[in-house]
Formats: structure tokens, C-alpha cells, sequence
């Protein structure tokens, strides 16, 4: 196994944010922690490069010494599914190079978080979506789903995908979206957990936009509301 897949109910929902804050306070525990984003999108273009933020920030995190162009093979610049973006900027996705790396990262490292882009029935080829990358590298999935209303929806939906395409799911993640709460925030947790027979690994408490790239508070959030027990080999 020796590594998780980490995706998310939906685009936006802060999975790097979670990703980059597990790897960082396993990295601090004193774990050797690889970290992949095998694609992103959206990438910000300088000096005629494509910058992939989301892969830095978890590379920074982890503190991996991998070149970026490992972890993070296929850059896009448009904020567009993988299929869509790489058939407007021509360029080709190969599913066997990104399998290629993972297995290369899991050979050099204690264990390896995967990060995806978006939810689980994003197409990544004309035939291939997200879960099939999941059950092609065989790591079990870490689910993060935004802590707001409507959330109940977009998270069984996905362990049901998850279920029915055979990929294994070690827990759900909760990421507080807003300073204020209600009762959907307060209720969702169990009535998901009910409902899926999932186990909820945590919640992490809404961060200021200003923390959100402090790795010692980041890794620190994690170590306080995340069972980081599950993400040891």
C-alpha cells in the first residue's frame, strides 16, 4: 500500500489544504513522507513555465526534495477537467507515467499521499476518469468534504462511487469552510458516519486565509483534529 489517495466531494472543497497539513505533520513526526498531485489545472504561467501551486505547496509541506516535474507531471493552464484541458492546450495525459512515478515515490519513501483533482467521476482521458487512476495504483481513499450544508449529498454520493468501483475508503475528512456554524455543521459528522459506516478521521477548524500557507500552524491543526494514526505504515 504505502500511501492514500486524497480527493474530494468537489472542486474547492480544500483537499491540498488537508493534504499539505497531513504530510507536514507527519513529516514533523519524523515520517519520510512522498507527496504526488499526478495533475493540475489552473497552473499560473511564469517566465513561459507553468506553476503548479497546489503540488509546490504540498511539496513545501512534506518538505519532499523530488523536482516539481515529478510530482506534479502534467500542468494545465486553464482551471479545466484534465480531459478538456489537455485537448485545448494539446497536450497528451498518460495514465502509465503517472503509475510509473507513484511507484518510483513508494520505493523511496515511508509512504506517499496522492492528491486528485476534483471528485472521483473527473475525466481524465476519453475513457478514464479519477477512480480508475485510484484503483490502478491500489491506495485506499482519504474523502475531503467541505463542513456546510448540502455536504451530506456530495459525500455519500462519492462513497458510494467509491464503494461500487471497488476502491477502499480509510476515512472522511472534514474541512470547515466558514467561521460560522449551524446546525448542518454540527450534524453532519454523525449523520454521515450513520448513513456510510465510514470512519471520520477529523475535522479541521476554519483557517484564516492568511494561515492557510503557515506550515507550523497547518501541521499543528492537523496533529490536534485528525487521527493521524491511520496514516502510519
Amino acid at each position: 500500500m504505502k500511501g492514500f489517495f486524497i480527493t474530494g466531494t468537489d472542486t474547492g472543497v480544500g483537499k491540498t489544504l488537508i493534504g499539505g497539513a497531513v504530510a507536514g505533520a507527519l513529516a514533523r513526526q519524523g515520517k519520510n513522507v512522498g507527496v504526488m498531485k499526478p495533475i493540475e489545472s489552473g497552473c499560473r504561467l511564469h517566465n513561459n513555465r507553468l506553476i503548479p501551486e497546489d503540488a509546490l505547496f504540498l511539496k513545501q509541506m512534506a518538505k519532499c526534495p523530488d523536482d516539481i516535474e515529478i510530482i506534479c507531471p502534467y500542468c494545465f493552464k486553464l482551471p479545466l477537467a484534465p480531459v478538456v484541458a489537455a485537448l485545448i492546450e494539446k497536450k497528451k495525459i498518460k495514465v502509465a507515467k503517472i503509475k510509473s512515478v507513484c511507484r518510483q515515490m513508494q520505493e523511496k519513501y515511508d509512504l506517499v499521499l496522492v492528491e486528485g483533482a476534483g471528485g472521483l467521476m473527473v475525466p481524465v482521458t476519453d475513457n478514464y476518469f479519477m477512480l480508475d487512476i485510484i484503483k490502478s495504483l491500489n491506495l485506499p481513499l482519504i474523502i475531503v468534504s467541505r463542513l456546510c450544508l448540502g455536504t451530506i449529498n456530495h459525500t455519500l454520493l462519492t462513497v458510494k462511487q467509491a464503494i461500487q468501483s471497488g476502491i477502499a475508503i480509510a476515512g472522511i475528512i472534514f474541512n470547515q469552510m466558514s467561521q460560522e456554524t449551524g446546525k448542518a455543521e454540527e450534524t453532519n459528522p454523525d449523520i454521515i458516519k450513520r448513513f456510510s459506516a465510514v470512519p471520520i478521521l477529523g475535522q479541521m477548524p476554519f483557517i484564516q486565509e492568511g494561515r492557510r500557507r503557515d506550515a507550523e500552524h497547518l501541521a499543528g491543526l492537523a496533529e490536534s483534529f485528525i487521527d493521524l494514526a491511520v496514516f502510519s505504515p
